[in-house]
């Protein structure tokens, strides 16, 4: 299993209206091609202005394949241009990490 972690920064001020953005047109179509996240988190103290969400994949073709499948999504492609019109994001880190046997697996869709 892989997670997929990705951290964004927001323009200060603008987090809650991306979250906004997110809740409204990207939750659903990204939802229902790669599942539930383990995480998605806003960040209480450091960077105020960032969230993380991690995904968790069987490898990495089936990141790809769910990617994908979503990136062909019309209304994934719709919120996008809406957070892209909003445009509260300035930074975006992604990073694949690799589950060791110490934690339990989350379920994987």
């Amino acid at each position: 299993m892989i997670l997929d972690m990705r951290t964004y920064t927001c323009k200060p001020g603008m987090i809650k209206k991306h979250i906004e953005i997110y809740k409204q047109y990207g939750n659903a179509p990204q939802t229902k091609h790669l599942g539930q996240p383990v995480v998605w988190a806003t960040t209480e103290v450091g960077d105020v202005n960032s969230f993380v969400h991690i995904w968790a994949y069987k490898d990495i073709a089936d990141r790809a394949a769910k990617r994908a499948a979503m990136w062909e999504d019309a209304d994934w492609i719709t919120y996008t241009q809406k957070s892209g019109e909003l445009g509260a994001l300035v930074a975006q880190e992604n990073k694949i990490l690799i589950a060791t046997d110490i934690m339990p697996a989350p379920p994987v869709k």
